[in-house]
């Protein structure tokens, strides 16, 4: 069956709008994808016909919201392919569930002389708060260091890892460069050793399946407006077992069994002790639409697509002079370059006015850019509803900036 492309576009309202005079070519999505209206129906629904507030009240509406958010928890956990619903974790986006991990399996379970490995490929929200558990715990950061295309020496883990080694935090695809990182080679290592494995699979859950079981990761996040979903909403997945060991992060409504003034206050179970206050109900909600979009296309379909589409670009970027790319051949859903010796935001300005939407800067992986030895670099992310015409937009626009400027 071929990818139905004109279906998928037309479920997408955005897509058809004009930027700057021009029809809107957007290629951002690994910033925040478009929302199909099936999200958007999904959120409005929830808002004028089942609005309560959750895990609160007896009344009618509150008992269907509660189920309601509790069937979407159940249906991520199958998404994942996690052991059970009580596996998964309701937070704002991938950076809380990192934060959330740190400083509570962070702080609570590792001790000065400990030490985590990063890569230097991470999104800041995969460093900093390392970083900050680092310097209040005396536990030490050792980095994987790149190689030049993009990718991860494997044979560098074993020397990197050793008896005070408690955590492997690492991204499942790079958001820069688009690089795969083979975690089925991965974590087994830092398994062996004993090692924690988190994951962050902010730009792989949208382009591929994540079976969390198979990858025996300890816990994996991700984030929902890159899934198509809300903004504002993401997940954090954790084995059961670590999980119950894990204290709250966050104190408040709900994440509780029993508060005294005088004895102190017992904490929920998991997932339910880690979600203090008021959930994106909404969000949550929406984020089920979205999984159930994807779902529906189903994912081995958007991956081959995206993937043939991925090598129609990067054939069609070499007719640009002076272009240079970052990375390696084989990428999911990401292409960073730059033009010549011109700052990405002048290049991204240009492709602005034409109506062309990538993205430029340091993308939040300040890091790796040292790294190349750049300021700053162009970002074209493509997703399920991208096409070939869209490319080659963006290869006449490049083409155009190159004979305005040189």
């Amino acid at each position: 069956m071929s990818y139905p492309l004109e279906r998928v576009r037309s479920d997408f309202p955005l897509l058809a709008g004009v930027m700057n005079g021009q029809p809107l070519t957007y290629l951002d999505s690994a910033a925040s994808a478009q929302k199909p209206q099936k999200v958007i129906d999904r959120e409005l629904d929830f808002y004028r016909h089942g609005y309560a507030a959750v895990h609160r009240g007896i009344h009618t509406l509150s008992a269907e919201a509660t189920q309601q958010m509790e069937a979407v928890r159940a249906q991520v956990a199958a998404f994942i392919n996690a052991a059970a619903a009580e596996e998964i974790v309701f937070v704002k986006g991938t950076t809380e569930g990192i934060n959330l991990v740190a400083n509570s399996f962070g702080r609570h379970l590792l001790a000065a002389g400990d030490n985590i490995i990063i890569t230097e490929m991470e999104h800041h929200a995969n460093i900093v708060p390392w970083q900050m558990l680092a310097r209040e715990r005396g536990i030490q950061l050792r980095v994987w260091r790149l190689q030049p295309d993009g990718t991860l020496d494997l044979a560098q883990l074993p020397g990197l890892i050793d008896a005070s080694t408690r955590l492997l935090a690492i991204t499942q695809v790079s958001n820069v460069l688009g690089t795969v990182n083979p975690l089925n080679e991965i974590v087994p290592v830092a398994k062996a050793a004993g090692v924690k494995v988190l994951v962050d699979g902010a730009q792989a859950v949208m382009h591929q399946r994540v079976d969390v079981q198979a990858l025996d990761c300890d816990f994996y996040v991700f984030s929902g407006h890159k899934l198509y979903g809300p903004s504002g909403i993401g997940i954090l997945y954790g084995k059961r077992s670590l999980l119950e060991q894990m204290p709250p992060w966050e104190g408040g409504g709900s994440m509780i069994q029993q508060v005294s003034l005088m004895q102190g206050t017992t904490f929920a179970a998991p997932p339910w002790r880690f979600e203090a206050g008021s959930p994106n109900t909404a969000g949550i909600m929406g984020l089920g639409a979205a999984m159930d979009y994807v779902n529906e296309l189903g994912l081995d379909a958007i991956h081959n697509y995206e993937q043939a589409l991925m090598h129609y670009a990067q054939e069609a970027l070499k007719q640009v002079p002076t272009l240079k790319t970052y990375g390696p051949v084989e990428r999911s859903g990401v292409l960073a370059f730059n033009l010549g010796e011109h700052h990405a935001y002048d290049v991204g300005s240009f492709l602005d006015q034409y109506g062309i939407a990538i993205r430029t800067g340091h993308h939040c992986a300040m890091p790796l850019m040292a790294y190349y030895a750049v300021p700053s670099m162009c970002r074209a992310s493509l997703a399920l509803y991208n096409t070939r015409e869209e490319v080659d937009r963006l290869v006449a626009g490049l083409q155009r900036i190159y004979r305005l400027l040189g």
